[in-house]
C-alpha cells in the first residue's frame, strides 16, 4: 500500500583515433545529447499534474491529484505540447475524486475511470466509476458490477472487441463493461490469485498477460474467447517484491514491437515473455536494491521501454531517488531524469505516450515534463491509410481505412494503479500553406487490439470547425507514430 501521494552517451564518445571518425562520432554524441533529454512545459499547471489521458482529439485530460478536478492540455497551433495551454474540464460526479484507480479510452472515444484505493482523500477502495464525454464535456456516474464491495486500485484493460475488462482490487474477480450498453457481466473463471497489485498487458493475439503478485513465479493469460485463465509460465526469477510484509508489489509491463513483453519487478529483477513460443527469459537487472515498486513505464518510437527505478528494501519498500532508464531489448541504459527525480518516489508518476513522438511526465507536482527520445521510429511500425476521401468539409463525418491504426502495443503502463494506453489511432491534418496543426477527434473504432498487422481496419473522425480550409497534409498517429501523410483537401 502506498501513501497519498554518467550515460551510456558519454561513453560512446570516448576518444577516436582517426580525426574524422572522431569528428563524425562528436556530431552523432552532440546529436543525442541535443534530442535525448527533458524539457518543462512552457505554461505549467497552477494544479498538481496526476494521471493523464490522451483523448482522441489530440488533448491531454490531467486529473489535480486527489480530487474531482480534470484540465485540458491543448498542444499548440504548431502541435507542440511542450508549448500547449490549460483549459478547466467539469468535475467528475460530486462526492468522487479517486487516487489509484482503472482508466481507459472506450472505442466510442469517452473516458472511463473505475474505483479508486483513495477517494478524495481517504482510503476506502471506492468502487464509484464515471464516464466522459468529450465532446459535451460533462462526466456522468456509471454502476459498478454487481456484487463489488470495492473496486480500489484496480487492473483494467481494452480487450480487441472494445470491451472494457476489469478487476477488482480485493478480489480475484473481473467483469466486462460493453462500452454501448454500459452493462457489467462478470467474466475470468480460474485465475490462479487475488487482482491486488497485477498490471494486465494486451497481446497481439488477443489474449491478456500478467504477473502473478500472489502465486510465486507463475504468470497467467486471459483468453477473451473462452473468458478464463490460465497458467503463462514461471518468470524465471521473482518480480513481485512483499516489502514489509505487503501484498507484493511490481513495475510495469510493456508490449514491444519485436512481440516480446519487458516486465519489471519491485525488485531488481526483470524477466521477457514471447508471446509466440509462449516462455519467459531472464532480462537485464537494475543496480543491486533498485526496483519499481509500482511505477511508469512507456514504450518510446525508437521501440526502446522507458522506465525509473528506485531504492528499495526489506524493510525501506518505497525509497527516494528515481534512476531512469532505457531498454533496448537486451540491456538496460542509463539517462537523464526529470528535475524531480532525485527526491520523486517511483510510484509519484506518469508517463503518456504523445502523438508528437514525445512523453509526457507527471508526478503529482506542477512540473510537468516531455522526454524526447533519441533516435526514429521504424518505418515498418507505422500506420498506413489505405482509404481516406480526398475531400473533407468543416463539422462533417468521415470514415478512415488503413493497417496498424492501434500502433504495435499499449504503450504506456503503470499497472493497477493507472492505466494511460494509447492504442487507438488519432487523425493529425497539417496546412499546406500555414504549418498549422489541427487534429480531428476519432471515433467507432474498429478494433482495440494491438500489432494488427495486415489486417484493415477503421474509424471514424470530425473535421474540426476551427480547421484551416485548403491543400493540407493528412496522417493517422498511434503511440506517437505516425502513418505517410496523404493529400486532402478541407473546405
Amino acid at each position: 500500500m502506498k501513501v497519498q501521494m554518467a550515460t551510456t552517451q558519454q561513453q560512446k564518445c570516448k576518444a577516436v583515433k582517426i580525426l574524422g571518425i572522431l569528428f563524425a562520432a562528436l556530431l552523432v554524441c552532440a546529436s543525442a545529447a541535443q534530442s535525448q533529454m527533458w524539457q518543462p512545459l512552457v505554461n505549467q499547471p497552477t494544479f498538481s499534474a496526476s494521471t493523464p489521458i490522451l483523448l482522441t482529439n489530440g488533448t491531454v485530460m490531467v486529473q489535480a491529484a486527489e480530487s474531482r478536478e480534470w484540465w485540458i492540455l491543448t498542444p499548440d497551433s504548431f502541435g507542440s505540447y511542450r508549448s500547449g495551454t490549460w483549459s478547466k474540464a467539469a468535475d467528475m460526479p460530486s462526492g468522487y475524486g479517486p487516487l489509484y484507480y482503472a482508466s481507459a479510452i472506450l472505442p466510442n472515444n469517452r473516458l472511463v475511470v473505475l474505483g479508486g484505493e483513495y477517494n478524495l482523500g481517504v482510503q476506502d477502495d471506492t468502487n464509484r466509476a464515471a464516464i466522459y464525454h468529450p465532446a459535451n464535456n460533462y462526466w456522468v456516474s456509471l454502476g459498478h458490477p454487481s456484487g463489488w464491495a470495492n473496486a480500489g486500485d484496480a487492473p483494467s484493460v481494452i480487450l480487441p472487441d472494445g470491451t472494457f475488462m476489469v478487476g477488482d482490487c480485493c478480489t480475484s474477480q473481473q467483469a466486462l463493461l460493453d462500452a454501448t450498453t454500459l452493462t457489467w457481466t462478470s467474466t475470468g473463471a480460474s485465475k490462479a490469485d487475488p487482482n491486488s497489485e497485477e498490471g494486465w498487458t494486451l497481446l497481439p493475439n488477443g489474449k491478456v498477460l500478467t504477473v502473478d503478485t500472489q502465486n510465486g513465479t507463475e504468470s497467467e493469460l486471459y483468453n477473451p474467447s473462452s473468458e478464463t485463465w490460465s497458467l503463462a509460465g514461471d518468470t524465471v526469477s521473482a518480480l513481485p517484491n512483499p516489502c514489509g510484509g505487503n501484498v507484493a508489489e511490481l513495475g510495469p509491463a510493456l508490449l514491444r514491437p519485436n512481440g516480446t513483453v519487458f516486465a519489471t519487478g519491485g525488485n531488481n529483477h526483470t524477466a521477457i515473455y514471447n508471446y509466440k513460443t509462449g516462455t519467459w527469459t531472464a532480462g537485464p537487472s537494475f543496480p543491486k536494491g533498485f526496483g519499481i515498486m509500482d511505477g511508469p513505464g512507456a514504450l518510446l518510437i525508437t521501440g526502446n521501454v522507458l522506465v525509473g527505478a528506485a531504492p528499495t528494501s526489506a524493510t525501506h519498500c518505497y525509497g527516494t531517488g528515481v534512476k531512469y532508464y532505457e531498454f533496448n531489448g537486451k540491456t538496460l541504459t542509463s539517462v537523464p531524469g526529470p528535475p524531480n527525480a532525485p527526491t520523486d518516489k517511483t510510484y509519484y508518476g506518469r508517463m503518456l505516450d504523445l502523438p508528437s513522438g514525445h512523453v509526457l511526465f507527471t508526478d503529482g507536482s506542477n512540473d510537468v515534463e516531455i522526454y524526447t527520445p533519441a533516435g526514429s521510429a521504424n518505418s515498418a511500425w507505422e500506420p498506413k491509410i489505405t482509404s481516406v476521401p480526398s475531400t473533407i468539409t468543416r463539422n462533417d463525418s468521415y470514415t478512415i481505412k488503413g493497417t496498424q491504426f492501434n500502433g504495435l502495443s499499449q504503450g504506456a503502463a503503470y499497472g493497477d494503479d493507472a492505466q494511460m494506453a494509447t492504442n487507438y489511432p488519432l487523425v493529425r491534418v497539417t496546412n499546406n500553406k500555414t504549418g498549422h496543426v489541427f487534429y480531428a477527434r476519432t471515433d467507432n473504432f474498429s478494433s482495440m487490439g494491438v500489432a494488427t498487422g495486415s489486417a484493415i481496419v477503421s474509424c471514424t473522425f470530425v473535421v474540426p470547425t476551427s480547421a484551416e480550409t485548403g491543400a493540407s497534409k493528412l496522417v493517422v498517429v498511434a503511440n506517437g507514430i505516425s502513418s505517410p501523410s496523404v493529400n486532402v483537401t478541407i473546405k
